[in-house]
């Protein structure tokens, strides 16, 4: 028999699960509680459910993620865990431990239809759209995970970006949910300001996303002009940055925060020249938006025949964008020693051979983590 996973709902999509059972719908408040406050996957562990409703429960539902293939930590703390989400495909998952905030990053796609050129995910296609549940997974299991091996209560991930596997954008009806559960206060109570959204540049569902859901917008840029950007970025071609702008524009009217952060992945002699940060800083002051940018020391990987900028190149681009009054950072690379970093993601596990031995490789520390329970 066949049951429900109860991770695929946002609260009220839980309250009509409830009420066709026969249940009062404020029964959905107490069990979204014990699912995402607590990490409870055992109905009989819900104590203050009545009796008969965990009968119910335990009969026609479930709440489970993905098994999960292998968890990682880097020597810097990061943990990367990779899930198994059938047919052959995996997406990861990746915590970053800072002094005050533990960020995640989520995937929302198995593989990515994007195709950006500096990007591993990208390089091996796409695959499906994760539903509600399985982005919302990742989340559950980290959480829950982390608290149980740090021996808190407390909560461990304070921010989260979705900025893993895929682009959000192209899987909006599934995201929409899931999204509501990681801003719920009877979920995990994150602030729109910290939880961001990256997209490749998805207008239409940028315009959808400030109307449903607006939460920080994080776009990803690379080029300052649409020539280089259509290399780079081949969703340039449909939608370029003109129209990007003007979306982002449209965005801040409704998010949480007063800026947009623009992505900028540096490509050594393709898009980190000064030059390159001139056309940057008067595309954005003809536009007249209100920014920060990113700036990302690429993470190579074999298939991109690209290289990452020299970091004194790096220093040098930034300071003519901090020069001209636009916030600028230079995004710290975590996790590449477990290819957690930026771009590096990679999902496809059709050749699980290829993949254990390719880990044994890795200089990490296995973990030994169990789903919530």
């Amino acid at each position: 028999m066949s049951t429900t996973n109860l991770l695929e709902f946002d609260r009220d999509g839980l309250a009509d699960f409830c009420a066709r059972l026969g249940e009062k719908r404020f029964r959905a408040t107490q069990l979204f509680r014990w699912i995402h406050q607590r990490g409870a996957s055992d109905f009989d562990a819900m104590s203050d459910l009545a009796r008969a409703l965990r009968d119910k429960l335990k009969g026609c539902a479930r709440v489970q993620a993905p098994p999960v293939i292998s968890g990682q930590a880097s020597a810097d703390g990061s943990v990367k865990w990779l899930f198994d989400v059938g047919a052959g495909n995996a997406v990861e998952a990746v915590f970053i431990p800072e002094d005050e905030r533990g960020t995640l990053c989520v995937s929302s796609q198995a593989g990515c239809a994007v195709g950006c050129r500096f990007c591993s995910t990208g390089h091996q296609g796409f695959s499906r759209n994760l539903s509600s549940g399985e982005i919302i997974a990742q989340l559950w299991f980290a959480e829950h995970a982390l608290r149980r091996r740090l021996k808190t209560e407390d909560r461990v991930i304070s921010n989260l970006v979705m900025m893993g596997m895929g682009e959000p954008l192209q899987n909006l009806a599934a995201l929409l949910p899931a999204l509501r559960v990681m801003l719920d206060d009877h979920g995990y109570g994150l602030s729109r300001r910290r939880v961001t959204v990256s997209t490749s540049g998805v207008v239409p569902m940028i315009d959808r996303l400030a109307r449903d859901c607006p939460v920080a917008l994080a776009v990803s840029l690379h080029a300052p002009n649409d020539a280089l950007r259509d290399q780079l970025v081949p969703l340039n071609r449909k939608y370029p940055i003109d129209e990007l702008l003007q979306a982002c524009k449209r965005y801040l009217a409704h998010a949480p925060r007063d800026f947009i952060t623009f992505e900028y992945c540096m490509l050594d002699g393709v898009n980190d020249q000064i030059g390159h940060a001139r056309q940057l800083v008067e595309l954005v002051g003809r536009a007249a938006i209100r920014c920060k940018f990113n700036l990302i020391p690429f993470n190579p990987f074999p298939a991109s025949g690209l290289l990452r900028s020299a970091h004194d190149q790096i220093l040098a681009f930034a300071q003519v964008l901090g020069a001209a009054g636009i916030v600028t950072t230079v995004r710290k690379t975590r996790g590449d020693d477990i290819a957690a970093a930026c771009g590096q993601l990679a999902g496809d596990v059709r050749d699980r051979t290829r993949v254990a031995e390719r880990m044994a490789k890795q200089r990490t520390m296995q973990l030994q983590l169990q789903p919530p329970g």
